[in-house]
């Protein structure tokens, strides 16, 4: 399907992390926020309990101004480093990282995350495991072959993105091409999860719209495939809020849990 596209020039000039941040994930008035969030959070929590996915480092790649993603893979992983294309959103992570006064506030989170784990009094011990556990932020580029450009970082044992390859690839070739590089950033055998929005064409920050990349669970299966990865799990979960259909369209949420064969 042929749509319109926000390129990164679009989001360096017009993409502000605090605004997105108050319109999707503050507590008391983030759109979508308890289903959409959930999920994700549930997904995690439910993969990095299993005792499947399991090592000592993972990425995250694309992760914006948010570190709630990874609350879960800190009770994993030893070793975490954080990426975006956006240096203000990276200001942002450092930002939570430091303690600064200015930080955004992802309290709400750390509590929904502790409170799936039984450990609901141990709000700070949980943020300052994941503070430890984050050894790197870094700038990346999911558009390169090597996204990290001039960095080389060694193969992790788990990549995890959300949100990402639908604002920046602007079709389903460049998100099949952008797979088959991400395999380079992984050890055989490793793990690779992304959740995201299924079927969405665009998203407000506030006044600004940015359009993104309609792709569906049939396109996504067969462009996992096509990059040389083995499918553990495809889940697509129907929006059922459509009261904000106004500030982002998408359809469903996904979540895709693969591997990078052990032979490769």
């Amino acid at each position: 399907m042929d749509t319109l596209f926000s390129g990164p020039e679009i989001y360096k000039q017009h993409f502000n992390p605090k605004d997105y941040y108050d319109s999707y994930y503050a507590s008391d008035k983030g759109a979508l926020l308890g289903e959409r969030t959930n999920i994700v959070l549930r997904n995690f929590h439910e993969i990095f309990s299993s005792g499947v996915v399991k090592g000592n480092t993972l990425i995250d790649i694309g992760a914006g101004s948010a570190i709630f993603e990874l609350l879960s893979a800190c009770e994993v992983f030893t070793n975490i480093i954080i990426s975006d294309f956006l240096e203000q959103n990276l200001t942002e992570v450092k930002k939570w990282l430091t303690k600064d006064s200015n930080m955004l506030d992802w309290t709400s989170y750390v509590k929904f995350v502790c409170d799936l784990e039984g450990k609901s009094a141990n709000l700070q011990e949980k943020e300052e495991k994941l503070r430890k556990t984050v050894k790197q932020v870094v700038k990346c580029d999911v558009l390169k072959k090597n996204p990290f450009e001039p960095l080389v970082i060694p193969p992790a044992d788990c990549l995890i993105s959300c949100f990402c390859l639908e604002t920046a690839c602007k079709d389903v070739a460049s998100y099949c091409n952008t797979l088959k590089n991400f395999k380079d950033l992984l050890k055989p055998g490793g793990h690779i999860i992304m959740q995201s929005a299924e079927n969405g064409t665009f998203y407000h920050v506030r006044e600004k719209k940015f359009y993104c990349l309609t792709i569906t669970k049939k396109e996504i299966e067969k462009a996992f495939i096509e990059a040389g990865y083995e499918i553990v799990k495809l889940e697509v979960k129907q929006r059922k809020d459509k009261s904000r259909l106004d500030i982002y369209d998408y359809h469903s949420l996904y979540c895709v849990h693969a591997r990078k064969p052990c032979s490769l």
